[in-house]
């Protein structure tokens, strides 16, 4: 018998066209740095948000996004992002290229897309 976790999660990441476009989108999403992990390599970069979780944007040659929603396959994994005043939140996520996908009457989340289409919520309280 094991006592305690056997891992931490380190990372979150995502897979993309372009890493460097898609860390800045989320950097301006949710705040936060951008890592230097490895200047020589364009095809990965990573982001720390402000409260330390880390996503990873990762170089994918033939990227596909998700189709959402699809009856037929399913999301793999979306981000549950927690705002404050989800008006002003949605005005900005527009403004840096999400794309609202659920504009449905939700009374604690609404469900976007990225630029490159992997979807993500924004939930309230």
């Amino acid at each position: 018998m094991h006592d305690g976790p056997v891992a931490r999660l380190r990372t979150v990441v995502l897979d993309c066209p372009e890493p460097a476009a898609l860390a800045r989108f989320y950097a301006e999403l949710l705040g936060g740095e951008l890592l230097d992990e490895d200047d020589d390599d364009p095809s990965w970069q990573v982001l720390v948000e402000p409260g330390g979780q880390r996503i990873a944007f990762q170089r994918a040659p033939e990227y596909t996004p998700p189709v959402f929603p699809d009856p037929k396959a399913s999301q793999q994994l979306h981000l549950d992002l927690l705002v404050e005043e989800i008006e002003a939140a949605e005005r900005g996520a527009l403004a840096l290229g999400a794309v609202l996908i659920e504009p449905h009457d939700a009374e604690r989340f609404r469900v976007y897309r990225d630029p490159v289409g992997h979807t993500f919520c924004f939930v309230w309280l």
